[in-house]
C-alpha cells in the first residue's frame, strides 16, 4: 500500500493548509460547513446594524426637511412681512408706466400722452481731416487729429464728461449729435464752430428737442424729461409711448400690506410644506421586503407606520384647520384666508388615510382677506406660525424626537459593529483550531496507516522465509 507524505503548514497570520489527505476526506470542505453554520449569528447581527443604519439615515433626512419647513413657517411671523406699503398700477405699463415715490394720492387717474420729450440733434457729414483741427461743441473743445476717422471722433465725445452732446458715427460716414438731455431748447441747440471741412451740417436734418405734453384727468402738462414726477402727488410716470386709443388708467391704492408679497410667503411654504409630508408619508407606506436579501434590502421600510411620525403629520395638519382660542370669529386658522387641506379620516397609527390631502390656497381669498382685514391676517398667521413651529421643532429641533432617536440607533450601530468585530476574531481562531484539529488528525492517520503497511510487509518477508 503506498502513502502520500502530510504536511502541515501556517504562518503568524495565515490559516493552516492541509496537503497530502491520509483519510481520504475532503478536510477542508468539512471546515467550510462548520465555519458557515458558525457564522449565521454575525450574518443576523449584521442584518440588524443595516436596519439600524437605515433608520438612521432616513431620521435624518426627515429631521432635515422638518427643519428646512420650521425656517419657512417662522418667516409669517415676521412683521416685515406686513408693512404698510402703496401700490400703483397701470393698465397699459408699455405706454405709461406708474410707480409709487412716497405718500401717493389714492384714486384711478386718466393720463393721455400727445408727444414725447425727446432731444435736439444735429447731422454732419464726415471727411477725415488733412490737417488737425480743433471742434468746439457748446463751448466745450475737441482735437481732431490728421486721418482720424468718424468713429474716433465719436469716442472722444462720448467719454467726456463735460460734453453736452452724445455722437453716433453712422456706417454711411455721417456723425449724428443729440442733446445729453430731452425737452424744449427753441432755436438755438448744439451749437458747432471750427470743424472747417471735417464737419458739414445736413441742415435739414436738425432737430430741436421737444417737451413731453401730456394730461392727467383732462388737465394739461409739459415735462422736459418722459419721467414725469409731478403729474400724480407721489407716483412717477415713465411716459413710453402715445395714447391715440384712449387715455391709460392709473390706479393708485391705498397704503397696507402687499397681497402679493403675502400670496408669495404662502406659495413657498406650500410647496415646501407638500414636498416634505410626501416624503414622510412614502416613508410611512413602505413597507419592508417579504425575504430581504441584501444590506439595501434590510434597510428599507425601517420607519414603516411609524406611530410618531404619524402623530407628528396628524398635529401638523390639525394645525392647518383648527380655530386659534383668543382670535376673532372668521379669521382664526390658515382656512379663513384660503389655506386648507381634506377633512381627517380614519384613525390609529395604522391609518394613513388620516394623512392623505396636500395644501392648497385660494389665492382671491387670500388677496381679499389682506385687503380687507390685514390686522386680522397678520395676527392670525403669526399665532398659527408659532403653533405650528413648536410642533415641528418638538420632532426636529437639536436634541428633539428625532435627533434622540437618530443618536441612540447610531449608538447600538457602534456596540453592533463592536460586536461583529469580536464574534470575527472569535470565529477565525475557531477556523484555526478546526484546521489544526484536522491536520492533527491526519498526522495521526498517516503514521498509523504507515506502521500498517510496514508490519504487514514484515509478515509478508517472514512467510516467504518460513517456507
Amino acid at each position: 500500500m503506498s502513502t502520500s507524505p502530510l504536511s502541515i503548514s501556517s504562518t503568524a497570520n495565515a490559516p493552516i493548509t492541509v496537503t497530502g489527505l491520509a483519510s481520504g476526506l475532503n478536510t477542508s470542505s468539512i471546515i467550510a460547513a462548520l465555519m458557515s453554520a458558525q457564522r449565521q449569528p454575525v450574518t443576523h447581527v449584521i442584518n440588524e446594524r443595516a436596519k439600524l443604519q437605515g433608520a438612521e439615515s432616513v431620521l435624518q433626512g426627515v429631521q432635515s426637511s422638518l427643519e428646512q419647513l420650521s425656517s419657512a413657517v417662522s418667516q409669517f411671523a415676521l412683521p416685515s412681512l406686513f408693512e404698510s406699503s402703496q401700490t400703483v398700477t397701470s393698465n397699459e405699463p408699455a405706454r405709461v408706466g406708474a410707480a409709487v415715490s412716497a405718500g401717493a394720492a389714492i384714486g384711478a387717474y386718466e393720463v393721455e400722452v400727445t408727444q414725447l420729450a425727446n432731444a435736439a440733434q444735429r447731422t454732419f457729414t464726415f471727411t477725415r481731416p488733412t490737417r488737425e483741427e480743433a471742434v468746439t461743441i457748446d463751448g466745450q473743445e475737441f482735437n481732431i487729429t490728421v486721418g482720424e476717422s468718424a468713429k474716433a471722433l465719436a469716442s472722444t465725445i462720448n467719454s467726456n464728461s463735460k460734453a453736452t452732446v452724445f455722437a453716433a458715427a453712422l456706417e454711411n460716414g455721417t456723425i449724428v449729435l443729440s442733446s445729453r438731455t430731452t425737452g424744449n431748447t427753441g432755436g438755438e441747440f448744439i451749437k458747432v464752430t471750427g470743424a472747417g471741412a471735417t464737419l458739414t451740417e445736413v441742415a435739414p436734418a436738425a432737430k430741436a428737442g421737444k417737451n413731453a405734453e401730456y394730461k392727467v384727468d383732462g388737465v394739461a402738462g409739459t415735462s422736459s424729461s418722459n419721467t414725469v414726477k409731478t403729474a400724480i402727488p407721489g407716483v412717477t410716470l415713465t411716459l413710453g409711448g402715445l395714447t391715440p386709443a384712449g387715455p391709460v388708467t392709473i390706479d393708485v391704492q391705498a397704503p397696507g400690506p402687499s397681497a402679493s408679497a403675502v400670496e408669495a410667503q404662502v406659495q413657498s411654504f406650500i410647496k415646501l410644506y407638500n414636498s416634505t409630508v410626501e416624503a414622510i408619508q412614502q416613508q410611512l407606506a413602505t413597507k419592508p421586503p417579504g425575504r430581504p436579501q441584501s444590506a439595501e434590502d434590510f434597510a428599507t421600510g425601517t420607519l414603516f407606520g411609524d406611530a410618531e411620525l404619524t402623530g407628528l403629520l396628524d398635529s401638523m395638519r390639525a394645525a392647518m384647520y383648527e380655530p386659534i382660542k383668543g382670535l376673532e370669529s372668521g379669521m382664526a386658522s390658515p382656512a379663513d384666508v384660503g389655506l386648507s387641506t381634506g377633512a381627517p379620516t380614519g384613525g390609529g397609527a395604522s391609518s394613513h388615510a388620516s394623512l392623505e390631502g396636500l395644501l392648497t390656497l385660494e389665492p382671491s381669498k387670500l388677496s381679499e382677506a389682506v385687503k380687507t382685514n390685514p390686522v386680522g391676517v397678520e395676527k392670525m398667521l403669526q399665532k398659527w406660525s408659532q403653533t405650528l413651529q413648536s410642533t415641528i421643532n418638538t420632532a426636529s429641533q437639536p436634541g428633539g424626537a428625532l435627533e434622540s432617536r437618530a443618536k441612540g440607533d447610531a449608538g447600538q450601530i457602534t456596540q453592533l459593529s463592536n460586536q461583529i468585530n469580536n464574534m470575527n476574531e472569535m470565529l477565525a481562531l475557531r477556523e484555526k483550531a478546526l484546521q489544526r484539529t484536522y491536520a492533527e488528525l491526519e498526522a495521526v492517520i498517516s503514521q498509523n496507516s504507515a506502521k500498517s503497511a510496514w508490519l504487514t510487509q514484515q509478515s509478508e518477508s517472514l512467510a516467504k522465509s518460513g517456507g
